[in-house]
């Protein structure tokens, strides 16, 4: 389906007064717009810094689960250029628990460079926001759009589905992206375009949902190809599909008293610079003797108890089931080079991804574990 076909087969209605459909997207959301905490007041200007933090926040996570990071960041630090002078390790604990850890990597160099090369002032055009580390082309459109008004539209999964029914677009996702951007764009207004585009957001977030969209309270709802043909929950298309090979490993979760060893995970790659308990490799097929062998090696070490059952996780291109064993060390008892003791009182201040968590919470409960 082309861009002209698409149009072609959606023609604005016949009657001259009419109201466009991007006139009737921003009455519709005039009157609906969701109250959410980085977003500006009607007829109040955007703050690029409250913009970019959530839409940073935002990305593969749900504003339910963005709010009270949102809330702690912006307490923590009110500006970009108070978070480029914090501490990476600061913003990384701040943001433990939200997954996607790259992206607070992410958002702490793009506020260390907005800082120290900008002044503290994001640049206000798309160019100029994507030059900025962690920023791609629908973070620098929405930032462009809501923030500076620039006459643009980012299009997120809440967009894609309104578009893709609205135009019934049977091209598949990913493949069908370029073509929904084109659609998209055509919902724009004259003026308003952050608007537009939050309205489209809203209306995808709050009516055109993937399971039983409201269509007769949509705007759109005489105008929408999908619903004409009663196929809504059908789009988006998607491709099917493929999972990432399951990847096995160990998890040791050793104390000392009140105290639990732990190690920072290096900078570069998965999970890079959070807080983990010593483990093994994760590795497609490894057995557990294998994975076992790369137990930390401590003086005055207990032996090793293997608890029952595996903790398991998903990251974005594999699954992971990891076996947990614990031990218990002596007073004396020094940490291996790299790792570090800390109490178990003052988990929650150190930047563990939810992997982690789980892996601790199933480490330190009161059920016996099967002997090694």
């Amino acid at each position: 389906m082309s861009l002209r076909s698409a149009l072609k087969a959606k023609p604005e209605p016949a009657r001259s007064n009419a109201p466009s459909r991007p006139t009737l997207l921003l009455a519709w959301y005039d009157r609906h717009r969701r109250r959410l905490p980085w977003r500006a007041a009607p007829g109040e200007a955007s703050d690029p810094y409250r913009v970019w933090l959530s839409e940073i926040m935002l990305q593969q996570t749900t504003v339910k689960a963005v709010g009270p990071y949102f809330e702690k960041f912006v307490a923590r630090w009110p500006d970009v250029t108070a978070l480029g002078r914090a501490s990476l390790d600061d913003v990384l604990r701040m943001w433990a628990g939200l997954g996607y850890y790259s992206r607070a990597r992410n958002l702490y160099a793009c506020a260390v460079a907005v800082t120290r090369e900008h002044g503290g002032v994001f640049p206000d055009t798309e160019e100029g926001l994507r030059a900025l580390p962690g920023i791609g082309p629908y973070t620098a459109a929405a930032i462009a759009a809501i923030a500076f008004d620039r006459h643009t539209m980012p299009v997120d999964g809440n967009i894609e589905r309104v578009v893709s029914r609205l135009f019934a677009v049977e091209d598949e996702l990913p493949q069908a992206k370029p073509l929904i951007q084109q659609l998209a764009a055509t919902l724009l207004a004259n003026s308003r375009a952050g608007d537009s585009a939050q309205a489209l957001m809203d209306l995808g977030a709050s009516i055109c949902t993937p399971k039983k969209p409201a269509c007769s309270l949509c705007p759109f709802t005489e105008d929408c190809t999908a619903r004409a043909q009663g196929t809504q929950e059908t789009f988006p298309r998607k491709a099917p599909k493929k999972s990432g090979t399951l990847r096995r490993g160990a998890a040791f979760v050793v104390t000392r008293g009140a105290e639990l060893l732990v190690r920072s995970r290096p900078e570069k790659g998965l999970l890079g610079g959070m807080t983990e308990v010593p483990g093994s490799d994760w590795l497609a097929g490894q057995a557990d003797a294998t994975a076992k062998q790369q137990a930390p090696e401590l003086k005055g070490l207990s032996r090793w108890q293997r608890k029952v059952g595996v903790v398991t996780h998903v990251f974005t291109h594999f699954p992971l089931e990891l076996v947990v064993y614990t031990a218990k060390a002596d007073a004396r008892s020094r940490a291996p080079a790299g790792m570090r003791w800390v109490p178990i009182a003052t988990l929650a201040d150190e930047a563990l991804p939810n992997v982690m968590r789980k892996v601790i919470a199933h480490g330190l409960d009161l059920s016996s574990g099967a002997s090694s």
